[in-house]
């Protein structure tokens, strides 16, 4: 039997996916790594539009949505990390948000 080792310190994506509850990244080796969107909370809150506004950061090594002020690590995502935002933080860009 063989398994599969991703490098997740030296993993860039190609390409990012997102649906309702998944965000799905491609890896320049091949792979492809998808988490539950509700990871990052921002994300999982977000519009279409703002979810469809974002770039890549650090040669792949990231993505950033500047509409929601989020950053995704391709490591962390391979690595299984969830975001580390707290949920005090988050309430507050909650409520940020319903104030606009």
């Amino acid at each position: 039997m063989t398994s599969l080792l991703i490098d997740s310190a030296h993993a860039t994506a190609v390409a990012i996916a997102l649906t309702d509850d998944t965000l799905s990244a491609d890896l320049a080796d091949g792979c492809t790594v998808s988490v539950p969107l509700e990871w990052y909370p921002r994300l999982l809150h977000a519009t279409a539009t703002e979810r469809s506004n974002w770039r890549f950061i650090g040669g792949g090594q990231g993505v950033h949505w500047p509409d929601l002020d989020e950053d995704v690590s391709i490591e962390n995502m391979v690595a299984g990390k969830a975001s580390a935002e707290s949920p005090r933080s988050l309430q507050r860009w909650l409520i940020g948000r319903s104030a606009q």
